[in-house]
């Protein structure tokens, strides 16, 4: 089956980026007009988020939302065949302070919100980094797919660690770059179990957030940097990395989580349409007998 799907989507990613991004624009048209994608989601999550605009505002971010999801799609099928020249003028960093970092022998924890374009920052982060990058990603159910993206991926030499894999096989596969790492995480997905999540609020309602990220940041002693990557222009996208803390165990439990939240709700707001609005964010309604405890202050 992979040899059946790669080569019409090479081929398609030849294409010039004109042609690709009025594909684009055609899968928007339909996206959002003809098959209404989550539609109802995404405008009760920008209810949610900013009750203080008005429906014409919200409609606005979520056309310009739904326009970065379908760039975001071709333009990973573009980057399959996109040069490294290419991709030199598409994407900007400012790693360098984290590269900075890299002779002390800290490792480093990336934490990001699911903004656009992550296969780009992905890409770009391996190839400019000093530090290996591990990526932990869920498989897609289709293995000939999975196969294409798993190879996309790893294109500048990120380690990916399938998200089932993490909690049991993370220091394994550190064993290849000798426990130097710098891993990347989109940590403000729902948790699996709010019971055992840290409840922080997040544009003014209590919701819950895995605490994972924290935990290992705290185990490794990690530096912790904050991402916010997003679209300079169509096709050209730059992450900016803010620095949280290179003493992540000073910290009480939750306040590091805290503090991610923090930013990525000011990324958010600088930024509305560049955040994943289709993915149901406030699934967990807050109780106060059910979780009263775990709410962060």
């Amino acid at each position: 089956m992979y040899y059946i799907i790669y080569p019409p989507l090479y081929l398609l990613s030849l294409l010039p980026w004109r042609i690709v991004y009025l594909l684009s624009d055609l899968a928007y048209l339909i996206l959002y007009y003809v098959s209404g994608y989550r539609k109802d989601v995404v405008m009760k999550n920008l209810s949610i988020a900013f009750p203080e605009k008005s429906e014409a505002e919200r409609v606005a971010i979520a056309k310009e939302f739904y326009h970065n999801l379908t760039d975001t799609f071709i333009e990973t099928i573009k980057l399959l065949s996109v040069s490294d020249k290419e991709f030199a003028k598409r994407y900007t960093t400012n790693v360098d302070i984290i590269n900075e970092l890299y002779d002390s022998g800290i490792n480093i924890t990336l934490l990001a919100g699911h903004f656009f374009n992550w296969e780009y920052v992905n890409l770009g982060e391996a190839r400019y980094g000093k530090y290996p990058l591990v990526g932990v990603y869920m498989p897609v159910s289709n293995k000939a797919f999975d196969k294409i993206m798993f190879n996309m991926r790893k294109r500048y030499g990120t380690i990916l660690i399938p998200a089932v894999d993490f909690k049991t096989k993370f220091h394994h596969y550190l064993n290849q770059v000798k426990g130097r790492y710098a891993i990347a995480l989109a940590a403000d997905q729902n948790p699996g179990n709010p019971s055992k999540a840290h409840w922080i609020k997040f544009f003014g309602r209590l919701t819950p957030f895995v605490p994972g990220p924290e935990k290992g940041a705290k185990l490794d002693n990690t530096a912790v940097f904050f991402g916010h990557f997003y679209k300079v222009k169509r096709g050209y996208y730059h992450t900016q990395f803010e620095l949280i803390t290179t003493t992540p165990n000073q910290f009480e439990n939750g306040k590091l989580t805290e503090l991610y939240v923090a930013c990525v709700e000011k990324a958010i707001r600088l930024k509305p349409a560049n955040y994943l609005w289709s993915h149901r964010r406030w699934k967990w309604e807050f109780e106060e007998e059910k979780y009263g405890s775990l709410v962060i202050k």
